[in-house]
């Protein structure tokens, strides 16, 4: 069903796109510092989520819809940077000098478990809207994963999934690893309140930034 050398091309050209910064890491990289590893795992695998759906609604056509209907997808757009934003405000006003989810990460106790387990849902629900909000990633589907396909093999449908599962996992196992990174280096330094500030001004000034370039980079 797989053209094996278009395949493994295109395994090369997905790591060399997931390893390169872009708007996904700098959100998993600004969720890990301000709630630690296993909240940049979290938002990796919510924007593996959006991932998912948009190669899904790419294998089934339904993204050509905002090719046209341009006005949907100034929509989308400027949702995403509205979210962003929000996100951004969030973070400029926290004044906790522990995670993200309100808690030291270690998991003692009843209540501190559950504040970090419901911080890691939050996280990834905002990766997973971050990620679905995001038109640049539909368009980006549509005309990247097609390249990879050869019709003269049949099964198309089955070549964007294969295709559109490998995009998914490359770009969870490079987001993720990210997370977890950002996410140990941040907590060597958060026991300072200064510094837990600082991670908190920088997730903030990451998430405006994207919010900007949403809405400012050409179509």
């Amino acid at each position: 069903m797989l053209d094996l050398p278009l395949y493994l091309a295109f395994v090369a050209a997905a790591l060399a796109l997931c390893v390169t910064p872009g708007p996904d890491m700098m959100f998993v990289v600004a969720m890990g510092g301000r709630g630690g590893p296993a909240t940049g795992v979290m938002a990796a695998l919510g924007v593996a989520f959006g991932a998912t759906v948009h190669a899904v609604a790419a294998m089934l056509g339904l993204s050509s819809v905002f090719a046209h209907l341009p006005v949907l997808y100034h929509v989308l757009r400027w949702a995403g940077a509205a979210y962003l934003v929000l996100l951004a405000v969030q973070a400029f006003r926290d004044r906790s000098p522990l995670g993200a989810d309100g808690t030291d990460g270690t998991g003692d106790g009843g209540g501190e478990a559950d504040g970090a387990a419901s911080g890691r849902l939050r996280a990834f629900w905002k990766g997973a809207v971050t990620n679905l909000l995001n038109p640049k990633v539909i368009m980006f589907n549509i005309a990247f994963l097609p390249q990879f396909v050869n019709p003269g093999l049949g099964h198309v449908t089955g070549q964007f999934l294969v295709l559109g599962v490998t995009l998914v996992a490359v770009g969870l196992a490079v987001d993720a690893s990210v997370g977890v990174l950002a996410g140990r280096l941040a907590a060597l330094l958060r026991r300072s309140r200064r510094v837990a500030r600082g991670l908190n001004v920088f997730s903030g000034a990451v998430f405006g930034a994207l919010a900007v370039r949403l809405v400012t980079a050409p179509d």
